[in-house]
């Protein structure tokens, strides 16, 4: 199975998240809008999550909305738009690349995409294949990808929620998580003060005991 965490606005979590993985020994995947790339105040953090080996990808520029959330089909930008989007931060994960010495979790850092939102129609699945980028997306089943909600929201979920959603699904699948894309987010912001990120070494050694081994993403999906 693979953690992926995503990145845009907040990266409160990534110190945090960071040492996890260097204590359990595991590598994750880490996708991060240009915003997120070119903040200086996420150097630091960048580079330390490269120098580990760990998984850097595309999570588009500005994080825009690519279709309507209602009627799918519906587009909110058009192909110029998408394609500045989806190279906007090429110029900076090359640089990363180059810096860390082209280890192996950097270098298909530029082909496998992840949408922003993780939302997106066979348009924009066409324009990626298009322009030779693997478009990936979580596999749904969990409430991982809600850890940025915040309690004022209709869709809020706590963090003992979330953890038990990842824990009732292994349990009751036959397959449980294996091959499984378990999304996050590197950062929730002020507005949830319960971060599902503290849990995250506790997840990590239950998941071990019951056998997983943990791969970046490009390990998962090119794997036989």
């Amino acid at each position: 199975m693979a953690l992926v965490f995503t990145g845009h606005e907040f990266a409160e979590g990534g110190n945090f998240i960071a040492n996890a993985l260097q204590e359990q020994k595991i590598k994750a995947s880490f996708f991060f809008t240009g915003t997120f790339y070119y903040n200086p105040k996420n150097d630091k953090l960048i580079k330390q999550l490269a120098k580990d080996g760990n998984f850097l990808g595309n999570h588009s520029y500005s994080h825009l909305l690519y279709c309507d959330w209602n009627k799918r089909d519906s587009l909110l930008i058009d192909k110029a738009e998408f394609l500045n989007d989806l190279l906007g931060s090429m110029e900076r994960l090359g640089h990363i690349s180059d810096n860390a010495g082209d280890p192996p979790s950097l270098r298909k850092s530029q082909y496998y995409f992840l949408p922003p939102y993780e939302w997106y129609n066979d348009t924009i699945a066409a324009w990626c294949k298009e322009f030779n980028k693997q478009l990936i997306n979580y596999t749904p089943g969990t409430l991982s990808h809600a850890d940025y909600t915040t309690s004022k929201d209709k869709n809020y979920r706590s963090s003992k929620t979330i953890y038990n959603s990842i824990i009732d699904y292994e349990r009751s699948k036959p397959a449980g998580l294996n091959g499984f894309i378990l999304l996050m987010h590197i950062g929730a912001g002020p507005g949830r003060t319960d971060k599902f990120y503290a849990r995250l070494p506790g997840l990590i050694k239950y998941l071990k005991q019951k056998g997983y081994q943990f791969q970046t993403v490009e390990q998962l999906l090119t794997n036989d």
